[in-house]
Order: C-alpha cells, then structure tokens, then sequence
C-alpha cells in the first residue's frame, strides 16, 4: 500500500474518531477537571458508545500511522495530518451542524497550500 494511502487513512480514521468523541461528549454535558468530580466524570465519559468508539478508532489510526512512520520521513509525513483539519472542517459542518465562518475556510485553505508544497518534494 502506498504511503499517501496510509497517511489519508490514518488521517481520516483520527478525523472520524474526533467527530465520535465530540458525539458523545455532547451527551455527557459539561465536564470538569476538579479533583472532586474527577473520577465520576471519567466513568461517565467511558461509558458513553461515541466516547469509546472515537477511541478505538484512534487508536487504530495509530496502527496506520505507526507503519507511515515505518515508511516515510517524519518531516513529509507529518505536515500530512494537517488534512485532518479540512475533514474536520466539513464533518463538523456537514454532520455536526457546526456553522463554519469564512475566516476558518482561509485558514485551512491556507493549510492545503502548505501540505500541497509539503507533498511535492
């Protein structure tokens, strides 16, 4: 499998896993870091089916990109997850009903152009 389908996959599955997680996290409601509530919000997260399934799909997106690594400079393969934030992007608006404004579209369009020289060396 070619390096670039790794990336995309390991890229798309960590996009996919951000998008369960933010389902499940939004019904859970609010959480706090205070010690207090600590291990009462953990169990509550954990026993949410979104929360578990972005996980398992991080870290099978770990998988991927443990053999990226294995194939491909750090310094090309790297800027690469930066796709994530395009996916994100449009899952968020497409899925989640997040309004998207125009100065985040030029900010990831921006990222495209990076990743676009990235990948032409």
């Amino acid at each position: 499998m070619k390096v670039e389908l790794l990336i995309f996959i390991s890229v798309l599955l960590g996009a996919l896993g951000q998008l369960s997680m933010k389902q499940g996290m939004a019904k859970v409601g609010l959480v706090s870091l205070k010690f207090a509530t600590l291990l009462l919000n953990l169990f509550r997260i954990l026993r949410e089916p979104f929360v578990l399934l972005g996980l398992f799909l991080y870290a099978v997106s770990t998988i991927f990109w443990l053999t990226v690594l294995s194939r491909a400079d750090l310094s090309y393969a790297y800027p690469m997850i930066s796709i994530g934030y395009v996916l994100v992007l449009f899952f968020s608006w497409a899925l989640l009903n997040e309004h998207i404004s125009p100065i985040r579209i030029i900010g990831v369009l921006l990222i495209c152009g990076g990743v676009f020289l990235i990948s032409r060396t």
